[in-house]
């Protein structure tokens, strides 16, 4: 016979409910009861966690203070200045929106510098941009902790900025021009353009240590049977005038400019004066040839400053300037100025013609 089946257990007359509901509940297990009150602790710890998140994904992000000390204003039509922002914008950083550029201009005012680069430095830019050396040389006295990131012409090693290019140390690294290198191409790209030149006027800012510049002209120089003549001016009036008079008694039939940051800013008053003077002249910089000058030869200069752009985001990310190698150009540009050639009735060999990088019309 099968087993009898347990017997069911009534409710008794006055029992309520409930009261079996809550003889029923206190049999399970406790792990199930804690269970449900971790998971409860769990997904409220997630919906606090996930409103953390957001509110910080709300938050701003850093703006970043670049200081650029130039030799003229933002405002003014600087094709080097408009190279490097145009760098930084390449590389994902918006005026306003997590950059902001601090840029000072010395308008030909040198004795501004040490003020101008202290007011940067109380301002804790993130970075310190200038492609003057005596603004390097200025800061690099004023700080050793803010990033200094140079463009410079002439050689770091030698001008005390640097260790090395391959190990700058120190807070200061860049790019160098290569500006003094290239002296002795730009006297053969002359002398083939005006083949018959014999004596070639240079002009120097006395303030800017010319005599440094004139050597590496003159050794190139005497292998091309050339005679230099010095024609020195000094800031910040500059009087150009007398320097191209004495240039015209010495019977110099051509022109070099030695670069500097006063003449950059009057490059269009020294290039109106070679054409009205009808002499062929060869610069440092294609800028004085977009002013008006014959011709330059020199690095790529819009290139070059696109470079000292990513120094500044590679410092930004957090690499330090000791740990990145100065560089040094590897394009370089020759411009001529078809439109001031005419002016001068000089008549550009086709050969000459023909290696220009870039030909103004």
């Amino acid at each position: 016979m099968g087993s009898n089946p347990k017997p069911v257990p009534s409710i008794k007359s006055g029992q309520a409910l409930s009261q079996v509901q809550s003889s029923r509940t206190s049999t399970e297990p406790r792990r199930s009861i804690q269970s449900r009150k971790w998971a409860r602790i769990v997904t409220v710890g997630i919906t606090l966690g996930m409103c953390g998140a957001v509110a910080q994904a709300q938050q701003p992000g850093k703006i970043s203070r670049i200081g650029y000390i130039g030799t003229v204003g933002p405002e003014a039509r600087n094709p080097n200045f408009e190279a490097f922002r145009r760098g930084l914008r390449d590389l994902g950083y918006i005026k306003g929106q997590n950059i902001v550029v601090e840029h000072r201009s010395l308008e030909g005012k040198v004795d501004r510098i040490p003020s101008v680069v202290a007011e940067l430095v109380q301002l804790k830019v993130d970075v310190l941009v200038s492609p003057i050396s005596a603004v390097i040389r200025a800061a690099k006295q004023a700080t050793k902790t803010t990033p200094i990131v140079m463009v410079v012409t002439q050689d770091p090693v030698g001008a005390g900025f640097i260790d090395s290019l391959a190990r700058p140390g120190g807070n200061i690294t860049g790019v160098t021009r290569l500006t003094r290198e290239l002296s002795g191409k730009r006297l053969e790209l002359l002398k083939e353009v005006v083949p018959r030149t014999s004596s070639v006027g240079v002009l120097l800012d006395s303030d800017a240590k010319p005599a440094d510049a004139l050597k590496d002209y003159e050794a190139a120089a005497r292998a091309l049977e050339l005679t230099l003549q010095s024609l020195a001016v000094r800031g910040p009036n500059l009087d150009l005038e007398r320097a191209f008079r004495d240039g015209a008694k010495e019977r110099v039939s051509a022109l070099i400019t030695v670069t500097t940051p006063l003449f950059v800013r009057h490059a269009k008053r020294i290039t109106d004066l070679t054409i009205k003077n009808r002499l062929p002249s060869m610069f440092e910089g294609s800028e004085y040839v977009e002013a008006g000058g014959l011709m330059s030869y020199s690095g790529n200069d819009a290139e070059t400053f696109r470079r000292a752009a990513t120094y500044v985001d590679k410092i930004l990310k957090g690499t330090k300037p000791a740990d990145l190698p100065v560089e040094q150009p590897t394009k370089f540009e020759f411009v001529i100025n078809l439109k001031t050639a005419k002016q001068i009735g000089l008549t550009i060999p086709p050969n000459v013609l023909a290696r220009a990088d870039r030909v103004i019309k």
